[in-house]
């Protein structure tokens, strides 16, 4: 892999080519239409006296604008931080000051986040908006209008700078150096995605998660770099997911494990009535995935479904396929980036089979922006690095994960990991998503309690609390069970998978 790889390649030899089809509207972004956007976004940038290494942010939806902007950015050698669009005004304006962007591009769709950025004390000089600008904002349309769609004479690459969830604390940026090389030479994590996963022009990739997360946006820009398609979901719904496979021919796509719940919880004739031959390759990381949910996958799809571990910071990653997986069943694969490390509370490493800190050794280096204490914290004194994970691997190195160490409960001195006991709920034909946590005891400290969301027709059963805590005392040990259990409608969960149990602990907490 030799070659320079990017859009506009691809747009001087098959311009009329669809680069990315949003699912819902059917817009249509060519390799020619994405190559000129893309050119006035960087032309538009260094206007503003953006020079390499300087860096923008924008808070959009799933938007035709969304992967043109950030290519933009990129051949313009700028760092782009995509934010989360659930995130309230306040939140956004502090990544946006965190990261220090000068320019700012927002949504009327999320327009809370968009005039929080724009009211907050921060570094931005030039606010845009994408659609109908709302005051304060200059219409994207309007500001890039006149500048040449030929690219920079000194384009150069930049890089994404992505924060980590949140989901304890401030979310925290991590900032890579930008390469020297000639914009378009294969990075290392380009050349590892097309030897794992057969990236070609002739790919359709299916996207159904939201583009400010790491991995639909590296997977996207990826696949766009060969020269493949996109059709990327404005939101997801399992029905249409399954539809889109069969109308696009998709040959790839990357899931959470909640999408899979969802796609199982379909009725039979829905999941079995759409032609999915062309699917050649599903990709699914995230979070861990119940073994009953996986195993009806594979037997659903085939053996096309790749599962990864790894995270934003990039230090490590792991890799498994369906075959290895059916042999070892619940894991995550072996480290194919770093060497995996166990290690127990004292830092050092732990034998096989135990359960501990997952570390890796010898991978990436990374650091988080503005936060040294943080940085330092996600090392040991071997200079190990962590994402706060927690697991185990096998005697023949295969990694398997228990939960984030953050989310543990400690009733009476026991440490329960509640990853275990949501990947049992969400198998009973009733529940579609669960989440598990402590709450205040008197003398236990903390009690194992349940959040469930149940499906459709199931929120008006009688009892349905009574059954699944049976179904728990049925299945686990004493000590892991809930000792109380809540239906609500609808489980705060990002949809890239990421679980916000701080949201449904607060109210326990707050009280006692």
């Amino acid at each position: 892999m030799d070659t320079l790889l990017h859009a506009g390649i691809h747009a001087a030899k098959t311009p009329d080519k669809p680069a990315y089809i949003m699912a819902d509207s059917g817009v249509t972004v060519t390799y020619g239409e994405l190559e000129a956007r893309s050119n006035q976004c960087a032309h538009l940038f260094r206007a503003h006296g953006l020079k390499r290494g300087d860096s923008i942010a924008l808070c959009l939806e799933n938007h035709p604008w969304f992967l043109a902007l950030c290519w933009g950015a990129h051949r313009a050698g700028l760092y782009y931080t995509c934010i989360a669009t659930h995130l309230t005004g306040t939140e956004a304006a502090y990544i946006v000051n965190d990261c220090g962007a000068h320019l700012f591009i927002g949504s009327p769709a999320r327009a809370d986040a968009a005039d929080g950025v724009l009211a907050a004390d921060t570094q931005v000089d030039h606010f845009l908006m994408v659609d109908e600008a709302q005051p304060g904002f200059e219409s994207l349309d309007t500001a890039i209008d006149g500048f040449p769609t030929t690219p920079l004479a000194d384009q150069c690459p930049g890089a994404d700078m992505l924060y980590s969830s949140g989901t304890t604390g401030r979310p925290k940026g991590v900032r890579v150096e930008l390469s020297k090389d000639p914009l378009g030479t294969p990075s290392p994590g380009l050349k590892l995605l097309s030897a794992l996963y057969g990236l070609s022009s002739d790919n359709v990739y299916l996207s159904p998660a939201p583009l400010y997360h790491a991995a639909p946006l590296r997977f996207t820009l990826s696949f766009l770099a060969f020269g493949a398609t996109a059709i990327v979901m404005e939101r997801f719904d399992p029905e249409r997911a399954l539809a889109l496979i069969e109308q696009h021919k998709v040959t790839h796509s990357q899931w959470v494990p909640t999408m899979f719940i969802r796609m199982l919880k379909l009725p039979e004739t829905v999941r079995q009535g759409r032609d999915l031959s062309s699917h050649r390759v599903a990709i699914h990381a995230a979070a861990p995935c119940p073994i009953p949910v996986k195993e009806q996958m594979i037997e659903w799809w085939g053996p096309i479904i790749r599962e990864y571990y790894a995270g934003t910071e990039g230090n490590g990653i792991t890799v498994i396929d369906s075959q290895d997986w059916l042999a070892h069943k619940g894991s995550v694969g072996k480290a194919l980036l770093g060497q995996v490390r166990i290690c127990g509370e004292d830092g050092e490493e732990l034998p096989a089979g135990e359960v501990g800190t997952i570390h890796f050794s010898d991978g990436n280096d990374f650091a988080y922006y503005n936060d040294p204490e943080k940085t330092a914290a996600s090392r040991n004194r071997h200079g190990w690095t962590t994402l706060g994970d927690v697991g185990y691997v096998d005697a023949e190195g295969y990694l398997y994960l228990t939960d984030r160490k953050a989310h543990m409960i400690i009733s009476g001195g026991v440490n329960i990991y509640p990853q275990e006991v949501e990947n049992l709920l969400v198998g009973h034909p009733q529940v579609l998503d669960a989440a598990v946590f402590g709450i205040p005891h008197p003398d236990l400290g903390e009690q194992v309690h349940a959040a469930v969301q149940p499906i459709a027709d199931a929120t008006m059963k009688r009892d349905l609390e009574d059954e699944l805590l049976a179904f728990c005392r049925d299945n686990l040990s004493h000590v892991k069970c809930p000792k109380s259990l809540e239906l609500i409608a609808d489980m705060p969960r990002q949809a890239n998978g990421k679980l916000y149990k701080q949201k449904l602990k607060a109210r326990y907490w707050l009280a006692s």
